[in-house]
């Protein structure tokens, strides 16, 4: 015989549930001050960075670990922006950086849309080759051609200037994929609307297809961005003058000791926070559509 209770379902009363939230809620908080602390250690080297920026000499060798300068200086940054102070050039390296991440971020978004557009619609001999060279350059080390880059520069007479920290750069192989996996996920049937309606093969990519690329188009601006702000090896290999100089080499040098005495720490961190806040401003601007046009190409129909 079945017991009454067997019969009819368990209720939890008032005061289990009470129970239960307030576990969930100590749970809750106690996974919210992990996050707290693992972030606090992730952020504290930049905090120290910022911090040192306003410090002295001696007081950055002195309290390295301090929070707080004391006295409160804008020394560095005066030096940096006042003509160049202590044989640092930072003008002239944040203008070449200004120019070449410019330019480069341009045409990457042009010539890499144009070249993934040709290899997802046209038909055309040779197109699955090209497909494989392209996934097979994505996979290649850069610094496997950094010879080749000086042979080639050097060849073409163009070492040491403006054209060859730029041209190089022009074409990506991993932005014309990407521009390739989008136009991919594109319903034909817009293109055909378009040049029944007597549209060409340009007008269609330029006026039709490309205004609906734009997550992937800011995507691949931020990626060019990022890319030719933060390049070295190709700077390296491809230029040797003071005025040619980026914040990545100039910094590089700076660091190595290659352009003034002593450690000039808050000088140094200085430099390096002004070469970061402008790719961290645009990624942080553009982040939600980036996100979007990471995963844009994923979905085909």
């Amino acid at each position: 015989m079945t017991s009454p209770a067997a019969k009819n379902p368990v209720h939890v009363g008032p005061a289990a549930r009470s129970v239960r939230r307030e576990r969930y809620a100590r749970l809750r908080l106690a996974g919210t001050l992990v996050m707290a602390l693992v972030a606090l250690v992730y952020l504290m080297p930049f905090v120290l960075q910022v911090v040192t920026t306003f410090k002295t000499d001696a007081q950055a060798a002195a309290s390295p670990l301090a929070l707080w300068p004391n006295p409160f200086s804008l020394a560095t940054y005066r030096q940096l922006f006042g003509g160049g102070g202590e044989g640092v050039p930072f003008p002239t390296w944040l203008g070449n950086s200004v120019l070449v991440a410019v330019v480069v971020t341009a045409g990457r978004v042009f010539f890499d849309s144009l070249a993934g557009y040709a290899l997802a619609r046209l038909r055309f001999r040779g197109r699955g080759l090209l497909t494989v060279l392209l996934l097979s350059v994505m996979s290649v080390p850069g610094v496997v051609l950094m010879i080749p880059k000086f042979l080639v520069v050097q060849y073409l007479g163009i070492y040491d200037t403006y054209t060859a920290m730029i041209v190089p750069l022009l074409v990506d192989a991993v932005g014309i994929f990407i521009m390739k996996q989008f136009f991919e996920s594109v319903p034909r049937e817009i293109e055909e609307a378009a040049r029944v309606d007597g549209a060409g093969v340009l007008r269609t990519y330029w006026s039709v297809v490309l205004p609906m690329a734009k997550p992937a188009l800011i995507t691949l601006t931020i990626l060019s961005f990022q890319g030719s702000w933060n390049e070295f090896t190709h700077f390296v290999v491809t230029t040797q003058s003071s005025e040619h100089a980026t914040l990545t080499t100039g910094l590089a040098q700076f660091v190595s000791g290659g352009l003034g005495a002593g450690t000039q720490y808050p000088l140094k961190l200085t430099a390096a926070l002004l070469a970061t806040i402008p790719v961290a401003v645009v990624f942080f601007v553009f982040q939600r559509h980036f996100v979007r046009g990471g995963n844009a190409g994923a979905l085909k129909e």
